[in-house]
């Protein structure tokens, strides 16, 4: 069985347009829960499921965006680096999707370019 455990970047397409999000996955046994930050108006989620061999499969639901739940399939890669597959809410809507273990953090990266950010000098000296 894959372990999963940690953060990952990923990016979900919905109508062309990805979508980046930092999750955090934290897996017992077969059993798997976490959180989920979107780079979106959707914000933060929590998640449940499983994971059976290189298979992942979770629920995500957003805190106060959206009441549907979005189911999410996918598998992981022998080194246990990537994860890919689709996602889907009811029969209506569905996309693709992907993830790679990060060290950073989306919410992270955010601060790092806000505190990071060249003030524009207009005018030369």
């Amino acid at each position: 069985m894959a372990d999963v455990n940690g953060t990952w970047m990923g990016t979900y397409w919905q109508y062309g347009n990805p979508t980046r999000f930092e999750v955090v996955l934290v897996q017992s046994g077969n059993s798997l829960t976490g959180s989920v930050l979107d780079d979106s108006y959707l914000g933060e989620a929590k998640l449940s499921g499983e994971v059976v061999g290189r298979r992942i499969s979770f629920t995500k639901r957003y805190f106060t965006t959206s009441t549907d739940a979005v189911e999410y399939v996918g598998t992981i890669s022998e080194d246990e680096d990537h994860i890919q597959g689709k996602w889907k809410i009811n029969r209506w809507y569905s996309g693709s999707w992907e993830a790679r273990r990060s060290g950073e953090s989306l919410s992270l990266e955010t601060k790092n370019k806000v505190e990071n950010k060249v003030p524009v000098v207009s005018g030369k000296r």
